[in-house]
């Protein structure tokens, strides 16, 4: 049998026709909808129905990837050379008859290519926001540079998942495309902030100084902790530790960091290319989960300080839950053996923390210092003296 190339672009015209349906029904929803509105208010709601698509397809990557269909197709863009596994039923099916279990089967076809249809809808639907930014830039307050940045985005992403098909799974590609889906969750989020800022509906709300930089603090907390379990994911360490709070009966296992933190190696194996040992697998675990009490905490600290801000009162709850709801599912996972529900629902909420601390972010400000404030005696001096 003849090597499957790992590119064939020949169904490409078709899956972007494929991406262009998906859009489709969004973009007509939103115009109908909005069609009284000014073009802000309508970019705005896109930019919010395109968030709410991509935080679809986050959770829709994460069932890809657990549900290992990230190989359910083996070239890229298409599968065999087509743009559905219709076509490719042929291929499908003596994949499927060689290894039953293997990473090429129909579901698995299917779970991969509806993966990448909304992948490229969410692209139609960026793209459209890129240009009409552009085209109505005058008539709008926020920068078109906002939805530029955003498309740039989503090509790389575009590129990294073809990587993670050409390249097998390769752990740090696959942890990369991870975190560049949340980032384009991030970029799409500052987006409706900033359009509902340019509307006068939503003004910046000074926080303490010292509330602020938790604020930071927190979200880069976050993000570390985000690459950390995309890290245990993608090198499938979750059942390294199935006990809790100790890790194999033990408060500090056994671990391998060097071998478990190499970062440019094939799946399964280590840094000499022999196959990964369970201490760098228990390494890999118990790092996150060591991270996972700090970033818990400071999400907390975080929720109990913005809920004392009336303005951002909403966010702080918010906060709390999902951080909450980290903890359960994340504990779900090592105690229930890494049922598929709590380990998409672990990703969700990951992607929900990353939209309500954005929002925060952009949503806030510090105070102005005090030596940037002139006082009413400073006032009525300088009046005097003029």
């Amino acid at each position: 049998m003849a090597a499957q190339d790992l590119y064939n672009l020949s169904p490409a015209l078709r899956l972007m026709i494929m991406g262009l349906v998906v859009a489709m029904g969004p973009l007509a929803w939103v115009w109908l909808r909005n069609r009284n509105a000014t073009v802000a208010q309508r970019l705005r709601v896109l930019t919010l129905v395109t968030l709410f698509l991509t935080f679809d397809l986050v959770i829709f990557g994460a069932f890809t990837r657990l549900t290992d269909s990230g190989l359910g197709c083996p070239d890229w863009p298409g599968c065999y050379g087509h743009a559905s596994p219709v076509g490719a039923q042929m291929h499908i099916e003596a994949a499927q008859t060689a290894m039953p279990s293997g990473p090429v089967t129909h579901s698995k076809a299917w779970i991969e290519m509806v993966h990448r249809y909304l992948a490229t809808g969410v692209g139609v639907l960026i793209l459209t926001l890129t240009i009409t930014s552009w085209m109505e830039r005058k008539r709008i307050k926020i920068s078109p540079w906002w939805p530029t940045a955003t498309l740039v985005w989503v090509c790389l992403q575009g590129a990294f998942g073809a990587l993670t098909v050409t390249m097998k799974l390769f752990p740090a590609i696959v942890t990369m495309h991870l975190l560049g889906g949340l980032v384009l969750l991030l970029l799409l989020k500052a987006q409706a902030v900033r359009y509902a800022q340019a509307q006068g509906s939503q003004l910046p709300v000074a926080l303490p100084n010292g509330t602020r930089l938790l604020v930071l603090a927190t979200f880069a907390l976050l993000w570390l902790q985000i690459a950390l379990g995309g890290w245990v994911s993608t090198n499938y360490a979750v059942l390294a530790c199935t006990d809790f709070p100790s890790c194999q009966g033990s408060l500090w296992p056994a671990m391998d960091f060097s071998q478990g933190f190499t970062l440019w190696r094939e799946l399964g194996a280590g840094h000499d290319g022999a196959n990964i040992s369970f201490q760098a697998l228990t390494a890999i675990h118990y790092v996150h989960r060591l991270s996972a009490y700090v970033v818990f905490a400071a999400m907390l600290a975080l929720a109990f300080r913005l809920y004392r801000v009336p303005a951002l009162r909403g966010q702080g709850q918010w906060l709390a839950g999902l951080a909450l709801l980290q903890v359960a599912t994340g504990l779900g996972n090592v105690l229930l053996g890494w049922p598929l529900l709590a380990a998409v629902m672990h990703t969700g909420g990951a992607a929900a923390l990353v939209i309500v601390l954005t929002g925060i972010v952009f949503c806030s400000r510090a105070h102005a210092p005090a030596a940037d404030v002139p006082s009413a005696s400073k006032l009525s001096a300088s009046r005097l003296s003029a």
